[in-house]
């Protein structure tokens, strides 16, 4: 299989990462958002563990919003 950056394809032994995106693809290395929400970086020498997955089995996970931390007031000197 040839990879190349917006295949859907899955890991063959990692099925818990469900199925990924390929991002960029390098001469060492390809860079793949999968379905559990993390990039990861599979190396040239891996490609074999990754099959085509159906375009339409590819689920971005849900985007959460950014936390707001309430700002502290300064100390009073003494």
């Amino acid at each position: 299989m040839t990879i190349k950056a917006g295949n859907i394809v899955s890991h063959v032994i990692a099925q818990e990462w469900g199925v990924g995106k390929v991002l960029e693809v390098t001469a060492a290395m390809a860079t793949i958002h999968f379905s559990d929400g993390k990039n990861r970086k599979i190396a040239a020498s891996h490609f074999t563990t990754l099959k085509p997955a159906a375009a339409g089995s590819y689920m971005p996970p849900p985007e959460t919003a950014a936390v707001v931390k309430a700002v502290r007031t300064p100390r009073k000197k003494k």
